[in-house]
């Protein structure tokens, strides 16, 4: 019987986590919040003189030979009013910067799969789409005994975004949804 092989080494150490570190140019927490680690840890990996084993020598080894693809998965600073989050379960696939007052939309797709995308194809979404696309995370306009559906959210009217935000955009039928940040 043959032994599955892959092209990973067995370990790294101290030197291979810091160089990887450094050449991304992250700090130990920021390095720390990419690899799903504590900063405790990576200062610990860094200062000690041993093999470091793990799911971290694979992950080392994906981002020294793809040093872009951290930067591919970096959360920019919030500079507007308003950020969502379009999630498929635990995982962020479009973030979205709103300012309302400008009507302004600036998107960050996390993912190339088309459909998981908050707006598909569309990289440059109007504010209308962007109204179109809150729409589309609630319930109809025309919802049968509406006025009584707003009463329980304690809501004052039919507001995409307010509905959104006390739902986080749930529809029954999949496993979108969206976390709104102010």
């Amino acid at each position: 019987m043959q032994e599955t092989q892959f092209a990973v080494p067995e370990f790294v150490t101290a030197d291979d986590i810091r160089r990887v570190r450094k050449k991304l140019g992250l700090t130990q927490k920021r390095f720390a919040e990419l690899t799903g680690c504590s900063k405790p840890t990576i200062e610990r990996w860094e200062a000690g003189d041993g093999r470091v084993t793990g799911p971290i020598v694979l992950l080392l080894q994906m981002l020294e030979n793809n040093p872009s693809y951290a930067k591919e998965l970096d959360i920019p600073e919030k500079t507007t009013p308003i950020r969502l989050f379009y999630m498929h379960n635990q995982r962020i696939c479009t973030l979205i910067d709103v300012d309302e007052s400008l009507r302004s939309v600036r998107i960050i797709n996390y993912t190339k799969q088309l459909m998981f995308r908050a707006f598909g194809a569309n990289e440059e979404p109007s504010f209308e789409e962007y109204e179109a696309f809150l729409e589309s995370r609630c319930f109809p306009r025309t919802r049968d005994k509406l006025k009584w559906v707003l009463e329980d959210m304690e809501l004052p009217c039919y507001d995409p975004f307010l509905i959104v935000e006390k739902t986080n955009g749930r529809m029954a039928e999949d496993d979108f949804w969206v976390k709104i940040e102010r």
